[in-house]
C-alpha cells in the first residue's frame, strides 16, 4: 500500500483548515493525511482532530522557524490568514509571505492559498465612491490577501489561488443573521441592492480543497474561485423565511449605511458589500458553483445548508 501523502494545514482549528482536516479525515481512500498545524495543541478543538487521525503540530504563523519545522517533509499545504483575529493588514501579509517562503524552503510540491481579489485593481485608492481605509486599503481583509499572491509567485511555489465566498455560517457565527425590529419582525440586513452574493457553507471550502489536491497538477498555476449558490439578499430572505417558519425581510441598505454602524470592521466590511455589488458581474463570474460541485460533488446550496444549521441561527 501506498504511503499517504502528508497535507499540511494551517488553521487546522479554524473555519476553512477544520474543514479541510474533516474532508481528507472522511475519506481514507483520497490518499492523503492531514498534519493539522495549531499554536495550541492542547485545545479541545485540536484533541478533536487529533481524535480523527491527523497529526496534530504546534506552530505559529508569526514564528517562521515554526513553520518551516511544520512544513518539512509535507507533500502539499493548505496555507490561510485570519484578518479578523488581529483587523492588521500588514500582519495578514506577512503571515501570508512566512507561508510561502517556508513551503518553498520544505520544498512542498502543492500549495493551496485561501486567497480574495485586491479591490484596488478596481477601486484604485484615489477613486471616492468608498472611503480608503487604514491609508493604503479600500477592503483591508481582502487587499492584502491578493497583493501577499506574489509571494507565493515570485518563489516559484507551485500554487492553487482559491478565491473563497461569503460564508452562510458568518449568520451564525458572525452576526449577520437576521435581527428583530421593534414589530418583532426579522429582516436580515445585506448592503448589495439586488446584486447577487455568492455564498458557500464553510465546510464545503476544506471539501473542495480535498477535491484540488486530488487533481494532482491541474490546478497548480490557477486561480479557483468556488461558491455553493449565488443570491440576492431577496432570495435569501426568502429561503431563511421558508427554513425558519417566520417572516424575514431583506432589508437593503446601503454601504453609507452600513459602515455606520459601528461593531468592529463596519467600514470594512460595508467597502467589502459596495465591492461585490459594484462589479458583481466580475465577482461571481470567478467563483462558478459548477466548478465547485466538480471538485466537490456534495457541495451544498443555500436552502440544502438551511436545513441543516437553521437552528444554530440566533435570532436576536
Amino acid at each position: 500500500m501506498a504511503e499517504k501523502k502528508i497535507v499540511a494545514v494551517v488553521g487546522a482549528t479554524g473555519t476553512q483548515g477544520g474543514g479541510l482536516v474533516r474532508a481528507i479525515a472522511n475519506e481514507p481512500g483520497s490518499g492523503f493525511v492531514a498534519r493539522a498545524l495549531t499554536r495550541d495543541v492542547n485545545s479541545d478543538r485540536a484533541k478533536a482532530l487529533a481524535k480523527l487521525g491527523a497529526e496534530v503540530v504546534a506552530a505559529n504563523l508569526d514564528d517562521f522557524e515554526s513553520m518551516k519545522r511544520a512544513f518539512a517533509g509535507a507533500y502539499a499545504a493548505f496555507c490561510v490568514t485570519n484578518f479578523w483575529e488581529h483587523f492588521s493588514p500588514e500582519k495578514e501579509y506577512a503571515q501570508a509571505k512566512a507561508q510561502a517562503e517556508a513551503a518553498k524552503h520544505a520544498g512542498v510540491q502543492h500549495v493551496i492559498w485561501s486567497t480574495l481579489e485586491d479591490t484596488r485593481r478596481w477601486v484604485p485608492l484615489s477613486d471616492n465612491r468608498m472611503p480608503t481605509l487604514m491609508e493604503k486599503y479600500k477592503v483591508p481583509h481582502f487587499d492584502a490577501k491578493g497583493e501577499a499572491n506574489q509571494e507565493f509567485t515570485k518563489l516559484r511555489v507551485p500554487t492553487t489561488f482559491l478565491l473563497t465566498s461569503f460564508y452562510w455560517d458568518n449568520l451564525i457565527f458572525f452576526g449577520m443573521g437576521p435581527k428583530k425590529g421593534p414589530d418583532g419582525t426579522l429582516a436580515f440586513t445585506l448592503p448589495m441592492g439586488d446584486k447577487r452574493l455568492p455564498g458557500i457553507a464553510a465546510e464545503d471550502i476544506g471539501k473542495c480543497a480535498l477535491g484540488i489536491f486530488k487533481k494532482g497538477k491541474e490546478y497548480i498555476g490557477k486561480t479557483i474561485g468556488i461558491a455553493g449558490e449565488h443570491l440576492t439578499g431577496t432570495q435569501m430572505a426568502e429561503a431563511m423565511t421558508k427554513a425558519l417558519g417566520q417572516t424575514v425581510n431583506h432589508n437593503a441598505v446601503t454601504p453609507e449605511v452600513y459602515r455606520g454602524l459601528g461593531f468592529p470592521g463596519a467600514d470594512d466590511l460595508g467597502n467589502m458589500f459596495q465591492f461585490k455589488r459594484d462589479f458583481n458581474e466580475v465577482f461571481c463570474g470567478a467563483r462558478n458553483p459548477a466548478v465547485a460541485h466538480s471538485l466537490n460533488p456534495s457541495l451544498q446550496n443555500f436552502e440544502t445548508w438551511l436545513a441543516q444549521n437553521k437552528q444554530r441561527i440566533p435570532l436576536s
